[in-house]
């Protein structure tokens, strides 16, 4: 493949990406420009799995996502899933009772990491953002 063309793919990559997640962190950047393939492979499974599927709609999905995510502490990754959800119509409330949900399985970590994304949301939308 010639070097224009495999540029053609990141950068078309890339645009997809950030299109479908509403944001593209730098280390989806880095490995996209090392091993486009494998970040394609990658951005597919992300699309099966996280937009619309057979039966549950892409934002149902963003919430199981969501406490998936708390339950691991992964503070950033929560706060970019809960505004994505919330671009797939999720409202606060769903989004806080996907949090509610995740503290039987997961306790009060995962509660508070849900809530730091939640209150992050609301600093946001206070500052303009």
């Amino acid at each position: 493949m010639t070097d224009e063309k495999k540029e053609k793919r990141i950068q078309n990559l890339k645009e997809v990406m950030k299109k479908e997640r509403g944001y593209l962190p730098a280390t989806y950047t880095y490995i996209a420009e090392k091993d486009v393939d494998f970040m394609e492979a990658y951005n597919n499974l992300y699309e099966k799995a996280l937009t619309d599927g057979k039966v549950l709609p892409a934002k149902t999905r963003e919430l199981i996502a969501i406490a998936l995510l708390a339950y691991r502490g992964l503070n950033d990754a929560v706060y970019e899933h809960a505004k994505r959800a919330l671009r797939l119509g999720a409202t606060k409330e769903e989004i806080m009772e996907a949090i509610e949900t995740s503290i039987i399985p997961g306790g009060a970590p995962t509660f508070a990491s849900g809530l730091q994304a939640l209150v992050r949301i609301e600093e946001d939308e206070k500052k303009g953002k």
